[in-house]
């Protein structure tokens, strides 16, 4: 080969290399890290095996949490043994991706075991389990999770506190002290683990209304008293189509004006479907594309908004389907075939735009 040649060669090599670098489509995961911010989004440790699942949610996201395997039922399913098998598999699956994880969720009124629901505890005894399962859990993943929900929806629809195995049923030994519960299990998590973020997560406080406001007055009670809480998680399940974005431009600002992170946390859109399971209207897509893009805008507007993830990724294992009997269903960015729905591309084009819009 002459030296001319040789020169060719090594060029073309060179370019060929180059090629793909240039001209391979842009992820969600790719557009998030530009714009500053994760993307995260649900996961189950059963289909990490399935390659398409799989190849999905490591190209899209930079960030999962386990939609069960850490919560009580999953983890502690007989009162004295702890199961991290689930939870375990999430965490390898993340940090081989190099993919952050959120912890989800130390203390909620539902999806807990019988033997805890129906044991008839006292609250000194509750009170002794809660705080060992925090300690627990927490060290376990100590360095692995880097964020936690705490406390899982403790409000009811009008802001007053739910009616809860914690609370009052039989309760840890506040009942009828308001949330001075939530603020134990704060302590407690600090304790467990130094490091870790701790969050409120809530449902249905995402506008501003009545719950909204109870979830800012906790979160500026506990700032003013040093209560420790690092963020708020807005989970975001969306049924209607007509989402007040005003509003939740609103509360996502004033809520990191206190001085916390907020994070969407459950974001799916669900459409109405027919009997036959199709869209009664296709121009559903286009408006949940629509609220899509003004969820990830939003969470984009304001700096404190750190993380936008979504509850599951693919209409293939959404939960919406189960819960509503068929009647809704179509809500994330993927289709059952893992092909993307207007929303992944919506989605796409403002993470591009990156904090652009931001005030």
């Amino acid at each position: 080969m002459t030296t001319q040649a040789r020169h060719v060669r090594t060029l073309t090599l060179i370019l060929v290399g180059v090629i793909p670098l240039s001209v391979a489509p842009l992820s969600l995961r790719n557009a998030a890290d530009r714009a500053g911010v994760l993307m995260g989004t649900a996961v189950r440790p059963a289909q990490l095996s399935e390659v398409t699942y799989a190849t999905s949610l490591s190209r899209d996201f930079n960030m999962v949490e386990p939609e069960d395997a850490m919560k009580w039922w999953v983890v502690r399913r007989n009162q004295d043994r702890f199961d991290f098998g689930p939870g375990d598999e999430v965490v390898r699956f993340a940090h081989a991706h190099g993919m952050k994880v959120r912890g989800h969720c130390l203390l909620w009124a539902r999806d807990n075991p019988e033997w805890l629901a129906q044991g008839h505890f006292t609250p000194a005894q509750l009170s002794r389990l809660l705080y060992d399962h925090i300690a627990h859990v927490m060290r376990h993943y100590a360095g692995q999770v880097f964020a936690w929900d705490v406390v899982n929806e403790a409000l009811d629809e009008n802001g007053g506190v739910r009616d809860s195995i914690w609370y009052n049923r039989p309760g840890i030994g506040f009942a009828g002290k308001g949330r001075r519960y939530v603020e134990q299990a704060f302590r407690w998590a600090r304790e467990a683990d130094p490091q870790a973020l701790l969050f409120y997560n809530e449902a249905e406080g995402e506008e501003l209304n009545r719950k909204s406001d109870a979830i800012y007055d906790l979160v500026r009670d506990f700032k003013r008293r040093g209560v420790p809480i690092d963020g708020v998680g807005l989970q975001l399940h969306i049924s209607k189509l007509d989402l007040d974005v005003a509003g939740l431009e609103a509360n996502i600002a004033r809520l990191a004006a206190l001085g916390v992170q907020v994070h969407i946390t459950e974001l799916d859109v669900s459409l109405p479907l027919n009997p036959e399971g199709d869209l009664v209207s296709k121009d559903d897509l286009t408006r949940q594309a629509r609220i899509y893009r003004s969820v990830v805008r939003a969470c984009l507007e304001t700096s404190g908004c750190t993380a936008i993830q979504t509850w599951g990724f693919t209409d293939k294992y959404s939960w919406i389907g189960s819960s509503s009997h068929g009647f809704r269903g179509m809500a994330l960015p993927l289709d059952r075939a893992y092909r993307p729905k207007p929303a992944h591309g919506t989605i796409l084009e403002e993470l591009t735009a990156g904090r652009n819009h931001k005030r």
